[in-house]
């Protein structure tokens, strides 16, 4: 009888590395999450990732409805059955979040995400027409690499930032993680703009320029842009946007992409 418990929680902490679990157990956190991600009665929540249902216990009673997908069997039939009752609002439904289809009215996205699905839970977002925002609970590391936090933008924060605004709001220890990952959380916040702030039809423009910036030619956004673009613009409008002749790629803020794409593209 000891052998098969040893053996069963043997699996379950295998599970827990193979899926990239780790538990948020401070409750104070969770429902700072739920209130950062500024849901409220009127809205639809999907929930990746619920667990053992500490964010979920906060964004039960503050939403309309919560569609709360997880992929461990175990864990979504423990959910399903503290939630049976259909009055909570909460549906648990066993699937991988990134392979099923978004809701088609709007909706918003809260999670204590895998780690180890990071790349691809964030591009499902990105891809949701009808996705409003995402609050996401991310590794420390990712969350400021997307939000300017070590003085460098990403590619990808840069090329959606007429569209989406990328923001950090706040900071979790590791040890309030069961088990205790080894690097500290972020909580990502990204907010699908209601104007965007290049127009729909140039949208194909600026995102070009993004990849060309970022293609890398002598270290600069400077020399890239003059790949394509007559040396005296770059200029121009790299001292429109404040951008110094030689600044690195990785250091050019997103306003001062939209700027300068404002003057390369006239």
């Amino acid at each position: 009888m000891a052998r098969t418990e040893h053996s069963r929680r043997t699996n379950t902490r295998g599970d827990r590395r193979r899926l990239s679990q780790n538990f948020l157990t401070d409750r104070a956190w969770a429902r700072r999450v739920v209130r950062v991600a500024g849901v409220g009665p009127e809205d639809l929540v999907v929930e990746v990732g619920p667990g053992d249902g500490a964010i979920t216990r906060f964004l039960a009673p503050a939403v309309r409805g919560v569609l709360a997908y997880e992929i461990d069997p175990r864990l979504a039939e423990r959910l399903s059955a503290r939630y049976r009752d259909p009055a909570s609002g909460v549906r648990v439904v066993r699937a991988d979040f990134t392979r099923v289809r978004p809701p088609r009215g709007e909706f918003h996205v809260v999670g204590n995400i895998p780690y180890a699905r990071t790349a691809d839970i964030v591009r499902w977002c990105l891809g949701a027409r009808s996705l409003s925002s995402a609050t996401l609970v991310t590794q420390w590391e990712y969350a400021c690499k997307r939000t300017g936090g070590f003085g460098r933008w990403s590619r990808l924060t840069v090329a959606t930032w007429p569209e989406w605004s990328w923001s950090l709001a706040g900071r979790i220890d590791r040890r309030r993680f069961r088990p205790v990952p080894r690097v500290d959380a972020g909580v990502l916040v990204l907010r699908r703009r209601r104007t965007p702030l290049v127009d729909p039809g140039r949208m194909g423009g600026y995102r070009r320029m993004v990849e060309l910036g970022f293609g890398g030619v002598g270290g600069s956004l400077g020399a890239s842009l003059r790949r394509a673009h007559p040396a005296r613009r770059v200029d121009r409008a790299l001292a429109r946007a404040g951008i110094a002749p030689d600044a690195p790629v990785g250091h050019v803020a997103p306003e001062q992409w939209l700027e300068a794409f404002h003057v390369l593209d006239t």
